[in-house]
C-alpha cells in the first residue's frame, strides 16, 4: 500500500518516470535495464511491500525473461496512467489487423460499455498503449484489469466472464480488491472452496477477497483499510508482476 507527496498508485498503474535519475538510483541493475529506460521510461507499479515513500515498480525488457523489480521515489514520476484510462488511447488499425488481443479488447469496450466497475487493459496491451513501444505480439493475451472495491457474487463474476467469450484472443481477467488480487474466473468457478489471493507478502488461500480474515495474512492489510475508509487520501496501490503469475501457476501444478 502506498500513497504519499501527491502520488496516490495501485496496482498495474503505468508510470512515466525520470528514467536518468532512477537509473543512478539503482546501482546494481542489469544492463538492459538501463538501455531500455533511456529510450522508454516507463514502468508498471507491481504488487510488493512499500519502502518508506517508496513505490514497487517493475521494469519490463523486450525478451519474455527481461523483468526487473524495483522501487522508485514518488518525485520521479512525470505521469500516472491508469488502465481506464488506456482505454480512450486509439488503436492503429495496422496494429490491430496482426494482433488479435487488440481486436479483442476493441469488441470488448463494446461489450462492457454499462460496467459500473473501473477496468482498463493490462499486460503487454496496457503497456504499449501507454508507452507507444510495440510490446504486444500475435500471441499476446488479452490481460484485463477490474478494481472492485466492494464484495461481488460468483454469479456477477461468473456473468463478466460470460461476457468476455468468443473474442479473437484469450482473455485473462484479474480483480483488485482494495487489499489483494485473483483471478476472476476462478473466483466466478469457485463454489464453497477457497481461491489464490495475491497480497503483497505473496499469495494465499481465502474464500472471501473482501473479507476480514486476509487481515491476520499480511501486515499491510490494516494500512490499506484505513486508506479505503479515509476516501480523502486518495487511490490505492497494489501490485503485479510477472513473476507472481510464475508462483501461482507452480502452485496450481502442485495442487493437481
Amino acid at each position: 500500500m502506498f500513497h504519499g507527496e501527491g502520488h496516490f498508485v495501485r496496482t498495474h498503474d503505468l508510470l512515466e518516470i525520470d528514467a536518468k535519475q532512477l537509473i543512478s538510483s539503482q546501482a546494481f541493475a542489469p544492463q538492459w535495464v538501463k538501455a531500455e529506460l533511456s529510450q522508454n521510461p516507463f514502468v508498471v507499479v507491481r504488487r510488493g511491500l512499500a519502502t518508506g515513500y517508496e513505490i514497487p515498480i517493475g521494469v519490463r525488457g523486450t525478451e519474455r525473461n527481461q523483468r526487473w523489480a524495483a522501487f522508485c521515489h514518488p518525485k520521479l514520476v512525470k505521469r500516472i496512467l491508469t488502465p481506464s484510462q488506456l482505454l480512450s488511447r486509439a488503436i492503429s488499425t495496422s496494429r490491430a489487423d496482426v494482433i488479435p488481443a487488440f481486436r479483442a479488447l476493441d469488441l470488448l469496450k463494446e461489450r462492457w460499455m454499462e460496467s459500473v466497475l473501473p477496468w482498463g487493459p493490462g499486460g503487454s496491451v496496457g503497456f504499449e498503449l501507454a508507452s507507444g513501444r510495440h510490446v504486444a505480439t500475435p500471441e499476446s493475451d488479452l490481460d484485463i484489469v477490474i478494481y472492485a472495491e466492494k464484495r461481488m457474487t460468483a454469479e456477477e463474476a461468473k456473468s463478466v466472464c460470460d461476457h468476455a467469450m468468443n473474442l479473437p484472443a484469450v482473455v485473462d481477467i484479474r480483480v483488485e480488491t482494495p487489499v489483494c488480487g485473483f483471478s476472476l474466473k476462478e473466483f466466478a468457478g469457485r463454489g464453497p472452496a477457497a481461491i489464490l489471493l495475491r497480497l503483497p507478502r505473496g499469495i494465499v488461500l481465502a474464500k472471501d477477497p473482501w473479507g476480514d480474515e486476509i487481515g491476520s495474512m499480511d501486515p499491510n492489510y490494516a494500512a490499506a483499510r484505513s486508506v479505503l475508509l479515509n476516501r480523502d487520501c486518495g487511490r490505492l496501490l497494489k501490485n503485479e508482476f510477472r513473476r507472481t503469475d510464475v508462483q501461482m501457476n507452480r502452485r496450481k501444478g502442485a495442487a493437481k
